[in-house]
């Protein structure tokens, strides 16, 4: 409806007032002056048979074309609600958000409708005013976005992800569409990318992060959602036809496919592989964030088992129990909660001890004894590995000066300590071993740290450099599990390695199986030939270490001769045996 011109008097223009006769003259003289101080749109709305109409308008209300009939006019219904409720509510108010039509620029504003308190009035009439919330609504929703998406990637972040997926599921099952299919949601894991990172650097780092996200946009489908969830870590949202085992299968294998190709990354070219875990969606829970877990859990044993796995209620029970043993297990370290044992180290051509493996032990309050099989791998994914690592160290060479003083000598005996590929990683290694030798006074060549294969493996140079150090500082290097790993001729010859450790898997039934006797030969062989010792370790029966002290084997450990013992027994155990 058009607006005639304002009365000279008033900053507002008028329209008839259906609730008089007369058109404009029968207006009420106090709207102009309830609209006349507002610098926003404004005006004064009545009702008549339900239909609500504007008596009076300001210039900021018809300049942005906001009158009945214009292409961007206030919504009837907006408005009849708004004085409905405003005329139920005590207050005599009400606010509603509302979003115009308007061609060219959608503008969202804050409506509200408050009654007007004037005698003389014969009709409820009602001051409806708008607030143009356009700028600060963008300006939130543009930092949302923001907050929302992984920077480097250009991918949704965890949280973006969250609530990308939890909105897809919350629009099924509407609108007459199809309740929720299956889903599973993936979470991806980069291997090594920590070391690559601090060897090839920050740029390298993030070059591969950003190549191994467009490689992986490539994968998958359009009803996919992918999104880089934490630092090295992807997480893929698959919408599923029921449980299609084949479909889920034809997708982790797209997705392992990434890794099939070298990456080439400035002037490198590395070959990565990723581990894969994965969370099958369940009837009725649509929680995202759970889900992510769940992949996460899996994802976690992926790592040990090199293939996608699939998370089951199981394996949230173990995690709840590493996440425990985790809390315990800090305790413990701070409050020396922790026991050394003693296996010995018996040679092969006298029988004498000439030294001892010390291996952590520990026995909770709570729990009871607890198998280093399951607490080293908790302190290794932790962090704990370190502080425990240095207070094996430190505690093994307290416990040889303990011994020199019962026996009322230095005694002509080493002391072997595990150092794990997680602290040899992690740590300062040849520094914190010359701290714990130089605080104890005890003399290097005392010392023998047992290190894997897999020290080497994930970082040749790094470990070459170490030991190297190690080596210097007179500290004798033994390689543990020789021979499950992946035993490499090259690096035997160019690592200061004194002694090979068979590993038991080899010993154990080695007079029953022709081709680990084999094996321990062609090991005993390469040793000698290297100018190295050996150890087997695993000797339960006389036989095997007849058989072996036979070959050539310098060393041997096992229950044949003695469990580990705590250090008390393993002194006595030693005095007995040097003869």
């Amino acid at each position: 409806m058009a607006s005639p011109t304002p009365p000279p008097k008033v900053r507002a223009s008028s329209v008839p007032d259906p609730t008089r006769s007369g058109g404009a003259s029968g207006q009420h003289p106090g709207f102009a002056a309830v609209l006349d101080p507002l610098p926003i749109p404004a005006a004064v709305v009545t009702r008549a048979d339900e239909v609500p109409l504007v008596v009076l308008a300001n210039p900021a209300f018809i300049e942005r074309q906001l009158m009945p009939g214009d292409a961007c006019e206030l919504d009837r219904k907006l408005l009849a609600e708004l004085i409905s409720v405003a005329s139920r509510n005590d207050s005599g108010k009400a606010r509603r958000p509302w979003t115009s039509v308007d061609p060219v620029k959608t503008r969202r504003y804050d409506v509200t409708a408050a009654r007007i308190e004037l005698a003389g009035l014969e009709w409820p009439h009602f001051l409806v005013s708008l607030i143009d919330r356009t700028s600060e609504i963008e300006t939130h929703d543009s930092f949302r976005r923001e907050t929302m998406r992984d920077s480097l990637t250009g991918l949704p972040n965890r949280a973006g992800f969250e609530d990308i997926v939890e909105t897809r599921l919350a629009e099924q099952g509407t609108d007459g569409r199809p309740a929720a299919p299956g889903f599973a949601i993936i979470t991806l894991d980069i291997a090594r990318f920590s070391q690559i990172n601090e060897c090839a650097g920050g740029v390298v780092g993030d070059e591969l992060i950003i190549t191994v996200a467009r490689r992986l946009m490539g994968r998958v489908r359009k009803t996919d959602v992918i999104a880089r969830i934490g630092g090295d870590e992807f997480a893929v949202f698959v919408p599923l036809r029921g449980t299609n085992e084949r479909e889920l299968s034809r997708i982790i294998t797209r997705i392992r496919d990434i890794f099939v190709n070298p990456y080439r990354l400035s002037d490198l070219e590395i070959q990565i592989d990723g581990a894969i875990g994965i969370a099958l969606s369940k009837p009725g829970l649509s929680d995202c964030a759970n889900y992510i877990r769940q992949s996460q859990i899996a994802l976690k044993r992926a790592k040990r088992t090199r293939q996608a796995e699939i998370y089951t209620p199981e394996e949230l029970d173990k995690a709840r129990r590493r996440f425990t043993l985790e809390t315990e297990l800090r305790k413990a370290i701070e409050l020396d909660r922790l026991e050394l044992y003693f296996q010995p180290l018996i040679d092969m051509s006298n029988g004498f001890v000439t030294g001892f493996e010390a291996l952590a032990r520990w026995k909770d309050p709570d729990y009871g004894m607890i198998s280093p099989v399951e607490f080293i791998p908790v302190a290794e994914e932790c962090g704990l590995i370190v502080p425990l690592g240095r207070w094996a160290l430190d505690r093994a060479c307290k416990v040889l000066n303990e011994w020199d003083a019962r026996a009322g000598e230095v005694l002509p005996i080493k002391v072997s300590v595990n150092v794990s590929a997680a602290q040899f990683a992690r740590d300062d290694i040849p520094n914190m071993v010359a701290s714990i030798l130089r605080a104890n006074k005890t003399r290097p060549e005392r010392l023998c740290l047992e290190l894997t294969e897999s020290v080497v493996v994930s970082d040749p140079a790094r470990a070459a450099k170490v030991m190297s150090a190690l080596r210097a500082l007179n500290v004798s290097l033994a390689m543990d599990d020789f021979g499950t790993g992946y035993s490499n001729l090259a690096y035997l010859q160019q690592l200061p390695i004194d002694v090979l450790k068979i590993d038991r898997s080899f010993v154990t039934h080695m007079l029953k199986e022709r081709d680990k006797v084999a094996i321990v030969r062609a090991i005993l062989s390469l040793a000698s030939a290297l100018g190295m010792e050996t150890t087997a370790e695993g000797i339960e029966t006389l036989e095997i270490a007849q058989t072996l002290a036979a070959l050539g084997c310098s060393f041997g450990q096992g229950y044949f001769y003695s469990r580990p013992v705590p250090a008390d027994e393993a002194y006595d155990y030693m005095i007995t045996r040097m003869g």
